[in-house]
């Protein structure tokens, strides 16, 4: 016995030494994903790489409504739909689920009409006919942590949308509305867009507030 064993130690040996040795199969199996991705296979039945990628994202403002314009990519998984975190580092979050891949969704706080005009803005509230800064939305500027999930998901963080001549992400101020307004310019845009928030938060709805508007817009053509 001892003699057949050494036969064949030595012919391993030969064989190892000119590189015709037998393969020996690993006992170590495949790492398992630590996440719970829906992982799709490529043609060899190989997992493919889970991952989401953020292609867009770009604060805007749209009719004086602060929004997140964005676009994902998703990359070996089949999730059509992405649910979109915003981050409260002191509370609750706000969260909106079964989103589109791409659009656009307000930002936390943002109060719109039902044409589409903003009624209220985040880390702003009204009293006494004046707006003043802070709410309950306070944590969502200047800048916000966001988070979308398909399965994988992804983390950014965002900048509140800047104001601008043609477009407000927060409530004209009085001395503002008291300037004297030039045709075309920033006072008189700011003003027709203070005095239909002051009658939507006051409750006129409708041809009230439009008739109010054109009141205003008659008595500065003709002072």
């Amino acid at each position: 016995m001892r003699q057949t064993l050494r036969a064949v130690g030595a012919a391993a040996l030969l064989l190892a030494s000119v590189g015709l040795a037998p393969a020996v199969a690993s006992a170590t199996p495949a790492p398992t994903p630590t996440d719970d991705c829906e992982r799709e296979v490529d043609v060899y039945g190989a997992p493919l790489p889970c991952e989401l990628v953020v292609d867009v994202l770009t604060p805007i403002c749209d009719n004086d409504v602060p929004r997140l314009r964005y676009a994902i990519g998703v990359v070996g998984s089949s999730g059509s739909t992405v649910d979109i975190t915003w981050v409260d580092p002191a509370g609750d979050d706000v969260v909106y689920t079964d989103q589109p891949l791409s659009g656009t969704v307000p930002w936390p706080g943002a109060v719109v009409g039902p044409a589409g005009q903003a009624l209220d803005w985040p880390g702003w509230r009204l009293e006494g006919g004046r707006w003043v800064e802070g709410d309950e939305f306070d944590w969502v500027r200047p800048d916000v942590t966001v988070r979308f999930d398909v399965n994988p998901s992804a983390t950014v963080s965002v900048a509140y949308p800047p104001s601008s001549p043609q477009c407000v992400t927060s409530p004209p101020r009085s001395e503002v509305l008291a300037a004297p307004a030039e045709p075309g310019g920033r006072a008189e845009v700011l003003a027709v867009t203070g005095a239909q928030v002051g009658l939507l938060a006051a409750g006129a709805v409708g041809l009230v507030g439009l008739g109010a508007g054109a009141v205003v817009l008659r008595r500065r053509r003709e002072g």
